[in-house]
Protein backbone atom coordinates (compact mmCIF):
# COMPACT_ATOMS: atom_id res chain seq x y z
CA UNK A 1 0.00 0.00 0.00
CA UNK A 2 0.85 3.18 -0.30
CA UNK A 3 1.08 6.15 2.07
CA UNK A 4 0.97 3.96 5.42
CA UNK A 5 3.63 6.03 7.82
CA UNK A 6 1.01 7.65 9.68
CA UNK A 7 -2.87 8.50 9.51
CA UNK A 8 -5.45 6.77 7.87
CA UNK A 9 -2.61 4.87 6.25
CA UNK A 10 -1.14 3.55 8.86
CA UNK A 11 -4.61 2.51 10.51
CA UNK A 12 -5.52 0.93 7.65
CA UNK A 13 -1.55 -0.77 7.60
CA UNK A 14 -1.90 -2.01 11.11
CA UNK A 15 -5.75 -3.34 10.75
CA UNK A 16 -3.88 -5.28 7.68
CA UNK A 17 -1.39 -6.79 9.78
CA UNK A 18 -3.88 -7.48 12.65
CA UNK A 19 -5.86 -9.87 9.99
CA UNK A 20 -2.00 -11.90 9.02
CA UNK A 21 -1.54 -9.94 5.95
CA UNK A 22 2.08 -9.38 5.20
CA UNK A 23 2.02 -5.48 4.52
CA UNK A 24 4.82 -3.73 1.68
CA UNK A 25 4.72 0.04 2.59
CA UNK A 26 5.80 2.70 -0.51
CA UNK A 27 6.12 5.52 1.04
CA UNK A 28 8.80 9.21 0.24
CA UNK A 29 8.21 9.77 4.50
CA UNK A 30 10.14 6.86 6.39
CA UNK A 31 8.15 5.92 9.48
CA UNK A 32 8.92 7.87 12.21
CA UNK A 33 11.62 5.98 15.04
CA UNK A 34 10.19 4.29 18.13
CA UNK A 35 6.35 4.20 16.72
CA UNK A 36 6.30 0.58 16.64
CA UNK A 37 5.92 0.63 12.74
CA UNK A 38 6.65 -3.14 12.23
CA UNK A 39 5.58 -3.14 7.92
CA UNK A 40 8.24 -4.17 5.30
CA UNK A 41 8.93 -0.09 4.02
CA UNK A 42 10.39 0.87 0.64
CA UNK A 43 11.21 4.68 -0.01
CA UNK A 44 9.62 4.89 -3.26
CA UNK A 45 7.79 8.56 -5.18
CA UNK A 46 4.83 6.61 -6.66
CA UNK A 47 4.60 9.67 -8.94
CA UNK A 48 7.80 8.22 -10.88
CA UNK A 49 6.96 5.56 -13.26
CA UNK A 50 10.36 3.82 -13.19
CA UNK A 51 10.53 3.96 -9.78
CA UNK A 52 6.87 2.63 -9.18
CA UNK A 53 7.45 -0.68 -11.51
CA UNK A 54 11.17 -1.27 -10.20
CA UNK A 55 9.71 -1.61 -6.67
CA UNK A 56 6.60 -3.62 -7.48
CA UNK A 57 8.87 -6.38 -9.34
CA UNK A 58 11.08 -6.48 -6.17
CA UNK A 59 8.31 -7.64 -4.36
CA UNK A 60 8.70 -11.18 -2.71
CA UNK A 61 5.77 -12.62 -4.43
CA UNK A 62 3.06 -10.79 -5.88
CA UNK A 63 0.60 -8.87 -4.76
CA UNK A 64 -2.62 -9.44 -3.72
CA UNK A 65 -4.06 -6.31 -2.30
CA UNK A 66 -3.47 -2.74 -3.28
CA UNK A 67 -4.39 0.24 -1.35
CA UNK A 68 -3.57 3.45 -2.74
CA UNK A 69 -4.15 5.82 -0.13
CA UNK A 70 -0.81 8.22 -0.26
CA UNK A 71 -1.77 11.95 -1.32
CA UNK A 72 -0.86 15.90 -0.50
CA UNK A 73 -2.52 18.87 -0.36
CA UNK A 74 -1.50 22.28 -1.64
CA UNK A 75 -4.43 24.30 -1.12
CA UNK A 76 -4.96 27.59 -3.00
CA UNK A 77 -7.50 29.53 -4.22
CA UNK A 78 -7.59 29.14 -8.21
CA UNK A 79 -6.75 32.62 -8.92
CA UNK A 80 -3.44 32.14 -6.59
CA UNK A 81 -2.71 28.55 -7.27
CA UNK A 82 1.15 28.17 -8.84
CA UNK A 83 1.63 25.74 -11.62
CA UNK A 84 3.75 23.54 -8.92
CA UNK A 85 0.33 23.76 -5.86
CA UNK A 86 -1.48 21.93 -9.19
CA UNK A 87 1.11 19.61 -10.87
CA UNK A 88 2.22 18.44 -7.42
CA UNK A 89 -1.16 17.45 -6.55
CA UNK A 90 -1.95 15.45 -9.74
CA UNK A 91 1.10 14.09 -9.76
CA UNK A 92 1.08 12.23 -6.32
CA UNK A 93 -3.06 12.23 -5.63
CA UNK A 94 -4.11 10.78 -9.20
CA UNK A 95 -0.84 9.60 -11.57
CA UNK A 96 0.64 7.68 -8.55
CA UNK A 97 -2.00 5.82 -8.09
CA UNK A 98 -2.57 5.09 -11.76
CA UNK A 99 1.34 4.05 -11.66
CA UNK A 100 0.52 1.92 -8.66
CA UNK A 101 -2.54 0.00 -10.63
CA UNK A 102 -0.54 -0.47 -13.59
CA UNK A 103 2.42 -1.94 -12.18
CA UNK A 104 0.13 -4.30 -9.62
CA UNK A 105 -2.96 -5.43 -11.84
CA UNK A 106 -1.34 -7.67 -14.68
CA UNK A 107 0.12 -9.41 -11.94
CA UNK A 108 -3.27 -9.61 -10.08
CA UNK A 109 -4.27 -10.91 -13.19
CA UNK A 110 -2.20 -13.29 -13.66
CA UNK A 111 -3.73 -15.15 -10.24
CA UNK A 112 -7.09 -14.01 -11.11
CA UNK A 113 -7.49 -12.51 -8.20
CA UNK A 114 -6.97 -9.20 -6.89
CA UNK A 115 -8.55 -6.25 -4.38
CA UNK A 116 -7.99 -2.69 -5.43
CA UNK A 117 -8.79 0.18 -2.78
CA UNK A 118 -8.23 4.04 -3.48
CA UNK A 119 -8.74 6.37 -1.24
CA UNK A 120 -10.71 9.58 -2.35
CA UNK A 121 -12.76 12.17 -0.26
CA UNK A 122 -15.93 13.39 -0.08
CA UNK A 123 -14.23 16.72 -1.63
CA UNK A 124 -13.90 15.36 -4.92
CA UNK A 125 -17.88 14.85 -5.09
CA UNK A 126 -18.84 18.38 -3.73
CA UNK A 127 -15.72 20.23 -4.23
CA UNK A 128 -14.10 22.82 -1.98
CA UNK A 129 -13.35 26.18 -1.82
CA UNK A 130 -9.07 26.34 -2.28
CA UNK A 131 -8.32 22.64 -3.55
CA UNK A 132 -9.45 22.66 -6.82
CA UNK A 133 -6.07 21.04 -7.39
CA UNK A 134 -7.12 18.00 -4.45
CA UNK A 135 -10.80 17.95 -5.66
CA UNK A 136 -9.69 17.18 -9.43
CA UNK A 137 -7.24 14.59 -8.97
CA UNK A 138 -9.61 12.65 -6.63
CA UNK A 139 -12.33 12.63 -8.68
CA UNK A 140 -9.83 11.52 -11.47
CA UNK A 141 -9.22 8.84 -9.27
CA UNK A 142 -12.56 7.74 -9.34
CA UNK A 143 -12.84 7.37 -13.26
CA UNK A 144 -10.05 5.64 -13.05
CA UNK A 145 -11.70 3.30 -9.92
CA UNK A 146 -14.31 2.60 -12.50
CA UNK A 147 -12.26 2.42 -15.46
CA UNK A 148 -9.80 -0.51 -13.71
CA UNK A 149 -13.37 -2.13 -12.18
CA UNK A 150 -14.20 -2.73 -16.01
CA UNK A 151 -10.81 -3.67 -17.67
CA UNK A 152 -10.09 -6.30 -14.73
CA UNK A 153 -13.10 -7.46 -13.90
CA UNK A 154 -12.80 -10.82 -16.39
CA UNK A 155 -9.41 -11.54 -13.96
CA UNK A 156 -11.10 -11.48 -10.77
CA UNK A 157 -10.11 -8.06 -9.74
CA UNK A 158 -12.11 -5.51 -7.94
CA UNK A 159 -11.16 -2.28 -7.76
CA UNK A 160 -13.05 0.49 -5.43
CA UNK A 161 -12.81 3.61 -3.53
CA UNK A 162 -13.30 4.96 -0.08
CA UNK A 163 -14.44 8.23 0.27
CA UNK A 164 -13.50 9.83 3.98
CA UNK A 165 -14.42 13.44 4.61
CA UNK A 166 -13.03 14.75 7.88
CA UNK A 167 -10.80 12.31 9.87
CA UNK A 168 -9.99 12.71 13.32
CA UNK A 169 -6.08 11.56 12.81
CA UNK A 170 -3.48 12.87 14.98
CA UNK A 171 -2.80 15.74 12.47
CA UNK A 172 -6.65 16.75 12.59
CA UNK A 173 -6.85 17.06 16.06
CA UNK A 174 -3.69 19.94 15.93
CA UNK A 175 -6.66 21.64 13.22
CA UNK A 176 -8.16 25.00 14.48
CA UNK A 177 -11.51 24.17 16.61
CA UNK A 178 -13.45 26.32 14.17
CA UNK A 179 -12.65 23.51 11.25
CA UNK A 180 -13.49 20.71 13.45
CA UNK A 181 -16.62 22.39 14.15
CA UNK A 182 -17.67 23.05 10.54
CA UNK A 183 -17.29 19.20 9.79
CA UNK A 184 -19.30 18.51 13.02
CA UNK A 185 -21.99 20.55 12.03
CA UNK A 186 -22.07 18.88 8.63
CA UNK A 187 -22.50 15.61 9.96
CA UNK A 188 -24.96 13.48 10.62
CA UNK A 189 -23.61 11.40 13.18
CA UNK A 190 -22.77 12.57 16.45
CA UNK A 191 -19.67 11.79 16.11
CA UNK A 192 -17.00 12.41 13.18
CA UNK A 193 -14.46 9.83 11.48
CA UNK A 194 -12.07 8.00 13.17
CA UNK A 195 -9.34 5.94 11.48
CA UNK A 196 -10.42 2.89 12.18
CA UNK A 197 -14.15 3.65 10.79
CA UNK A 198 -11.74 3.91 7.38
CA UNK A 199 -9.49 0.92 7.96
CA UNK A 200 -12.52 -1.17 8.56
CA UNK A 201 -14.27 0.14 5.35
CA UNK A 202 -11.19 -0.96 3.42
CA UNK A 203 -10.97 -4.25 5.10
CA UNK A 204 -14.43 -4.77 4.00
CA UNK A 205 -13.46 -4.49 0.72
CA UNK A 206 -10.52 -5.91 0.36
CA UNK A 207 -12.32 -8.87 1.93
CA UNK A 208 -14.40 -11.98 0.50
CA UNK A 209 -17.28 -10.27 2.18
CA UNK A 210 -16.27 -7.06 -0.89
CA UNK A 211 -16.16 -10.06 -3.52
CA UNK A 212 -19.37 -8.88 -5.54
CA UNK A 213 -18.30 -5.17 -4.79
CA UNK A 214 -16.29 -3.28 -7.76
CA UNK A 215 -16.46 -0.07 -9.36
CA UNK A 216 -17.93 1.51 -6.18
CA UNK A 217 -17.29 4.77 -4.10
CA UNK A 218 -18.32 3.81 -0.33
CA UNK A 219 -18.57 7.41 1.63
CA UNK A 220 -17.76 6.99 5.70
CA UNK A 221 -17.68 10.46 6.41
CA UNK A 222 -20.35 10.25 8.91
CA UNK A 223 -23.23 11.60 7.31
CA UNK A 224 -20.89 15.10 6.28
CA UNK A 225 -22.18 14.47 2.66
CA UNK A 226 -25.51 14.42 3.02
Amino acid sequence: MTGACRGIGRAIADALAAAETEVHVFDVNEPAPGNNFHHHFTRVDIADAAAVSEAVAALPSPATLLVNNAGINRDRSLGKMSDSDWASVIAINLTGAFNMIRAVAPRMATQNYGRIVNITSINDLRGKFGQSNYAAAKTGLIGLTKTAAREFRPKGITVNAVAPGLVMTDMARKLPPEIVKRAADEAALPDLTEPADISNAVLCLLSDGGRAITGEVLRVDAGQYI
